[in-house]
């Protein structure tokens, strides 16, 4: 019985420290030891031959009295520790106090029966019901057998945590936390997006004032066009821009990625959705469109209509690829951020000249995280057809 007891001590403090609890792990084994060291010299001192050979007895008991204070001093840090986590935990760890004690006074030869028998009764029926009631809720998942809450709580968990957000900040995943930047975008908010590449500021085309926004927020260059996102090229096709065949040939093994393309400007846009922010996208002769490959950015464009794109950026640093470096550098500026995470590239998107394509071809503007090699090998592969 002595072993076995031990041994479950044991083992109940290997598995706790296996799911890294390591309070857990050190209340078993601390009990293990004890509930062995106890058991063994109590049996053990009882019987005529083994209690001869321990020499247990009056004079010969100071390293067990001692060991039983240093058990007791243990354990009560292991109290003050168990009653922040649950009523059950800390009913144990006082049985095992309790049980020290009789150690103490049986090495004082002061112990007994009665007192003995009932710690011990006290003990087995907490560790009993203990086991039944973390296996069971663990099986099935639920609090089917009630472990207590803890009696010590730390109040300052929310008074401690960081300051909060600047702005709105919702999860890409939610829907509602799609909306909610769809609703800020459509009433002329400027917010930080996910791209396909790195991060970016958007603003609706249907606010100039927005897109004027995003200029102040950056200190970007008034010189500096800003392009915009559509979801698909379908939406282009609508629009029925004055496109050569060739130019949607090269769109289309390019749409959707990481690839924007400048092409000739014209009262298109309007059709597209671009409406006031007409003047404030592009140059006066040419615009640069891209089609994200990127889910949740593709739907938001969907909700909201073609948007205004720049990098979430200050102008001239470097590009923000966690939503983490925008809110901690722009978001004190921004109405809101969609957050998602890291950005699936480092740098931004390439940027390809095409105004020209029927003449002359195609020009590299901008190498971003598609390499220019492989742009010009699109182009030839399309122009051959």
């Amino acid at each position: 019985l002595i072993l076995i007891g031990g041994f479950v001590q044991l083992l109940a403090g290997f598995l706790a420290f296996r799911k890294y609890d390591h309070l857990g792990g050190a209340a078993f084994l601390t009990f293990s030891a004890l509930w062995s060291s106890f058991g063994a010299t109590r049996v053990l001192s009882a019987a005529p031959v083994s209690g001869h050979l321990l020499d247990i007895g009056a004079g010969n008991t100071e390293g067990f009295t001692a060991g039983s204070v240093a058990f007791l001093v243990l354990n009560a840090f292991l109290i003050i520790l168990a009653s922040s986590f649950n009523v059950v935990l800390l009913c144990l760890t006082l049985a095992m106090e309790l049980l020290t004690i009789c150690f103490l006074l049986f090495t004082l030869e002061n112990l007994s029966l009665p007192f003995e028998i009932v710690m011990l009764s006290i003990l087995s029926i907490i560790c009993f019901y203990g086991a039944t009631a973390s296996l069971s809720n663990c099986m099935f998942g639920k609090d089917l057998l009630l472990m207590g809450p803890p009696l010590l709580t730390v109040q300052s968990s929310k008074k401690d945590r960081e300051d909060p957000l600047p702005c709105v900040c919702p999860k890409s995943h939610l829907t509602s936390g799609l909306r909610t930047i769809a609703e800020l975008l459509n009433t002329g908010a400027v917010c930080g997006v996910p791209t396909d590449t790195v991060y970016a500021l958007a603003a609706s085309c249907k606010h100039p004032q927005a897109i004027e926004k995003v200029y102040r927020i950056k200190d970007r260059p008034q010189e500096k066009p800003i392009c915009i996102f559509i979801s698909n090229l379908e939406q282009l096709r609508a629009a029925a821009p004055p496109i050569s065949p060739l130019l949607w040939e090269f769109m289309e093994n390019v749409y959707p990625g990481g690839i924007g393309c400048i092409i000739r400007k014209g009262e298109w846009l309007k059709k597209l959705g671009v409406g006031a922010g007409y003047s404030r996208v592009g140059t006066q002769d040419s615009i640069m469109i891209r089609v994200p490959d990127l889910t949740v950015l593709v739907h938001l464009i969907d909700m909201t209509g073609p948007l205004a794109i720049t990098s979430a950026n200050p102008s001239g640093e470097v590009d923000s690829t966690h939503h983490d470096m925008v809110i901690s550098r722009l978001g004190h500026k921004l109405e809101g951020v969609l957050c998602d995470g890291e950005s699936d590239e480092v740098v931004a998107s390439t940027v390809v000249n095409c105004t020209k394509i029927d003449e002359s071809g195609i020009t590299i503007v901008r190498e971003g995280c598609i390499p220019a090699g492989k742009v010009m090998q699109i182009f030839e592969r399309v122009k051959s057809r």
